[in-house]
């Protein structure tokens, strides 16, 4: 399981370190692919990684909704294997769909992991700490998730 934040330097070609905690789990690959609704990209394990695929290639190829979010998803995706250094190289079309710079931050959210450049995560930090205009009501978060039994 992935939890936590932790903040990496990106060189200028792209490549960043994974965070041990996270090697330790990952091995030496990794699955980056497109974040959905934010500017961030998601990090799977290659175990988690064929299990997302698996149930996408359950769904109806006959319904267009199935088909262009596989697109989105799906092609956009890279199979990474991290170097001696424990760096991967992030593609030039992946930085640029998640604004990534200098310095980006690994964040654990249990079975992935999103790749948030420093200050994009901390736009999206504030809207939990009420540091923002449009910000999260977490009663209101706390109350759905009380639905869903968690």
């Amino acid at each position: 399981m992935f939890i936590g934040e932790h903040k990496q330097k990106m060189d200028t070609k792209g490549r960043v370190v994974v965070p041990s905690k996270f090697r330790d789990e990952l091995g030496n690959q990794v699955v980056v692919t497109k974040g959905l609704g934010e500017q961030c990209l998601y990090a799977f394990s290659r175990e988690s990684w064929e299990k997302v695929v698996n149930k996408l290639e359950e769904l109806p190829m006959t319904n267009m909704k199935v088909r262009n979010f596989n697109r989105f998803f799906l092609a956009g995706a890279n199979n990474l294997e991290a170097d001696k250094l424990g760096r991967v190289l992030v593609s030039s079309a992946l930085r640029e769909y998640a604004l990534l710079d200098k310095e980006v931050v690994w964040v654990g959210v249990g079975n992935r992991m999103e790749i948030w450049d420093v200050d994009k995560w901390k736009e999206n930090s504030d809207k939990f700490t009420g540091d923002s205009e449009d910000g999260i009501d977490m009663e209101e978060l706390s109350e759905y998730m009380a639905e869903l039994g968690i």
